[in-house]
């Protein structure tokens, strides 16, 4: 009786395709478009999603995720600025910025009705419709952080934001270097409302930005690096905030406070219970905030 002869192996995914490559993890038969590259051998797409899903994610030092290393976050909000300054110039179609008189419809530093309508902004005048912060307008908080009073205004803050936001999104990951930014900003733009004129009207990303200041300054010193090279350049920005008028000092100097406060929750909190520190310390932080708006939206009005 004859034996049969041994028959050609056939990739598993493509039964149509003779191969002698086995996947060094389940020994099942590939061909080259099932090969994917291993450490030893190749292995099939099945084993190579399976040893994936095995491995833990990198992290970096303060618990935020690799991804941050692509400056996504960074980009994302350097977009939102610019998108909302076209929108700002957009809103201003009516009066003499039509035809390119003062403020070129907020392109050389003039208010649009984008600008009015999310700038913070305390409270109006008697005798003038109800608005402000103090009139519920809480959103302002937010809003003021992503609009410009002009290109100059806004050149100046995103070149800023790229410098520092590279640097802390890759140390801290996405989500943990936006909740500094947003907090700071809410944080400066809470100083503003506490201690500007009641009818004094903020934008401007530079509170998030000296929030950026301080919590690389702390980020930088908990990695134990050199930080000599980030002090001269938040005392030039501190001797523009007191030099230059029209420039709001307790914006920039709420948000440097408020930065370095969550810098410290981001950089200092314990491993073992990393996340859930940070995201008390930071709630803690919002809701002091919020207490500061609520007492000072009570003094207005009562007064």
């Amino acid at each position: 009786m004859s034996e049969s002869p041994p028959t050609t192996p056939v990739c598993y995914r493509h039964p149509g395709r003779e191969t002698y490559v086995r996947c060094t993890r389940c020994d099942r038969p590939i061909c080259p478009d099932c090969m994917r590259e291993a450490s030893v051998g190749h292995q099939c797409p099945e084993c190579t999603s399976e040893g994936r899903r095995s491995v833990r994610p990198a992290r970096t030092a303060f618990g935020g995720g690799a991804a941050g290393r692509h400056g996504y976050v960074t980009k994302a909000l350097i977009a939102v600025n610019v998108l909302l300054l076209l929108l700002s110039i957009a809103s201003d179609r009516g009066g003499d910025a039509a035809v390119g008189g003062s403020g070129f419809a907020g392109l050389l530093g003039g208010s649009t009705p984008l600008t009015s309508w999310g700038a913070v902004y305390a409270i109006s005048p008697p005798g003038f419709l109800p608005q402000g912060i103090a009139h519920g307008e809480w959103y302002r908080l937010i809003t003021a952080m992503f609009l410009h009073y002009g290109l100059l205004h806004l050149l100046l803050n995103m070149w800023a934001l790229w410098v520092l936001g590279r640097s802390l999104e890759a140390n801290l990951g996405p989500l943990r270097f936006l909740g500094l930014y947003l907090i700071a900003g809410f944080g400066g733009n809470v100083a503003a409302y506490l201690f500007s004129s009641p009818q004094d009207a903020t934008v401007g990303a530079s509170t998030a930005i000296f929030g950026l200041f301080a919590g690389i300054f702390v980020i930088m010193r908990r990695l134990g690096r050199d930080t000599s090279a980030i002090l001269p350049v938040l005392v030039v920005n501190l001797v523009f905030t007191f030099a230059v008028p029209g420039i709001s000092i307790a914006g920039h100097l709420g948000g440097l406070v408020t930065g370095a406060l969550m810098g410290l929750v981001l950089a200092y909190a314990p491993r073992g219970r990393r996340t859930l520190v940070q995201v008390v310390g930071g709630a803690i932080i919002v809701l002091a905030l919020i207490g500061l708006v609520l007492i000072r939206s009570a003094q207005l009005l009562a007064g």
